[in-house]
């Protein structure tokens, strides 16, 4: 009997389940229901009467609302078919943008938020009725405050952007108070930051001057005192940036801007090596933001529901948006007195955070301890800096900056000679480990190194498992010079055949949800 190799170097005979599945307003059929809702009984009638007479006449629909009329063993088909159509890190080795979200996370974690206790809150009820969540909320803020640094934690931003967006805001507010806001109209950020980190600043109205880096991989110092005005209003930066590089002098930085006035905001949404080892205070920064779904382990699925936790140190405290959590003793409550001035950004978003959300990341740093989360920073090291050195070794592979030294979490690569030798792009890649299962990444837009490719494992993965994606990239490498038509037209085996993108940068071919698809293209 022949032996099968169970070691799964490559897993060549992955296929994934292909739906030729419509939008379920296509599956629509006028009269067809899943669930027939029955009317109120006369008693509850008699009392409430029909639900909506008495609403004012500005919240009554105009128009009957338009859902799928769908019965129930269709939308179940169609959801589950869905369903095998996506991977993630439940499915597949997950090291490609690991740290955005799709890092395994514990199941436990998941089961605890989708109690009835969870699922059934509502933000409106009576803080008598909630003080679990608000004491989860209050010593998650707790905890935040020690791994950062900073004085008070706020949980309404929605993911990272919204807490650059957070913090933008409190500059302008801070500045605002002092008769400054016209004068400090500029924010500095480096182009290897989250692009969130220029767009959000700029959504608020302020200019934007990007720093490029030095020979080495850092921030331009000299570029950067250059910059540096009484026009400073913040500078806002990722440290270690996407490219995997830690700027060992960021304090030079922060008290330069300083010096001018000015405030300083620090992006850690790549913080997954950094726990336990250095923080947003020492390094000189005002405030800063973690992405709970990230390095907290709380996953959000398709951009929500997530939380960009932002923090701040005491004499930005009275800005932020209300309410915070607070304690007096006996009760936990919703604090809106601490924010209460004609200088605060009031709201960022209608509610305080999303309660599951904060709910995972409290039981995830509650189970780790400082001990763990420190192990956590070293593990994702670890695994990022095993997965350089192996690809390192590899002729076509190389990683600009600081050569022969180590990254934290994470290292943007270049394919750059792959490209040049078999004209298989870093986007060819991309589409051909979809037919082994895996995710890859290359990187933001614009391409500031040549066909990236950017990885960051974090902690989760074993050695088996980096072992099983640098196999089945060098296999496909190996493609990219044996037969490099298969790789160009990838995928073959996942859910999309080859994807034209050529509408990707006109907004006229744009359509993000069904109504607008309808305006534009029925």
């Amino acid at each position: 009997m022949k032996k099968i190799d169970r070691s799964y170097k490559v897993r060549k005979n992955f296929h994934q389940a292909k739906w030729d599945e419509a939008i379920i307003f296509e599956l629509s059929q006028k009269g067809e229901r899943g669930i027939l809702v029955p009317k109120a009984e006369n008693k509850i009638s008699e009392k409430v009467g029909d639900g909506i007479s008495k609403l004012p006449q500005n919240m009554k629909r105009k128009n009957v609302l338009n859902l799928p009329e769908i019965s129930q063993n269709r939308v179940l088909r169609h959801f589950t078919r869905l369903s095998q159509e996506t991977l993630g890190a439940d499915v597949n080795v997950e090291i490609g943008q690991g740290t955005c979200t799709v890092k395994y996370s514990p199941k436990i974690n998941d089961q605890i938020s989708k109690l009835p206790k969870m699922t059934e809150l509502h933000p409106l009820q009576d803080e008598s009725t909630v003080q679990g969540i608000l004491q989860i909320m209050y010593e998650t803020d707790l905890y935040l405050r020690e791994i950062s640094g900073m004085d008070r934690i706020t949980f309404q931003p929605g993911g990272g952007s919204q807490g650059v967006f957070t913090m933008a805001s409190l500059v302008y507010a801070y500045y605002k108070e002092k008769g400054e806001e016209n004068q400090r109209n500029e924010i500095i950020t480096t182009i290897y930051s989250h692009p969130s980190d220029a767009a959000a600043p700029h959504v608020k109205g302020y200019k934007i001057i990007y720093i490029h880096p030095d020979e080495n991989g850092y921030p331009d110092f000299e570029a950067f005192k250059a910059a540096v005005s009484d026009k400073t209003a913040a500078f806002f930066v990722a440290n270690p940036e996407d490219t995997g590089v830690y700027n060992k002098n960021i304090l030079k930085f922060t008290k330069l801007v300083h010096e001018y006035g000015g405030l300083c905001g620090y992006d850690q949404a790549n913080a997954n090596g950094l726990l336990g080892v250095t923080r947003a205070k020492e390094a000189g920064f005002d405030m800063c933001f973690f992405n709970l779904h990230k390095t907290f382990s709380t996953p959000h699925g398709c951009g929500g529901p997530a939380v960009g936790a932002t923090g701040v140190l005491k004499h930005i405290e009275k800005y932020l948006p209300a309410p915070l959590v607070d304690y007096d003793g006996e009760k936990y409550y919703l604090n809106y007195e601490i924010t209460n001035n004609p200088y605060s950004v009031g709201k960022i978003r209608s509610f305080n955070g999303v309660a599951q959300v904060v709910l995972k990341a409290y039981a995830w740093i509650r189970s780790l301890g400082p001990e763990g989360l420190y192990q956590v920073a070293k593990t994702a090291v670890l695994n990022n800096n095993y997965l350089f050195k192996k690809l390192m070794e590899l002729p076509y592979v190389d990683a600009p900056y600081i050569k022969g030294k180590q990254r934290v979490e994470q290292v943007r690569y270049t394919l750059e000679k792959l490209y040049n030798e078999t004209g298989v792009s870093t986007a060819d890649v991309q589409r051909r480990m979809m037919d082994f299962g895996m995710h890859y990444w290359q990187s933001h837009h614009p391409y500031y190194i040549s066909e990236p490719m950017t990885l960051e494992p974090t902690e989760t993965p074993s050695k088996a498992d980096l072992d099983e994606y640098i196999e089945t990239l060098k296999f496909i490498f190996n493609e990219a010079y044996t037969n490099p038509e298969i790789v160009k037209t990838a995928p073959h085996q996942s859910v999309c055949h080859y994807i034209d993108e050529s509408g990707m940068d006109d907004p006229d071919k744009w359509a993000v949800t069904w109504r607008s698809y309808q305006k534009k293209f029925k």
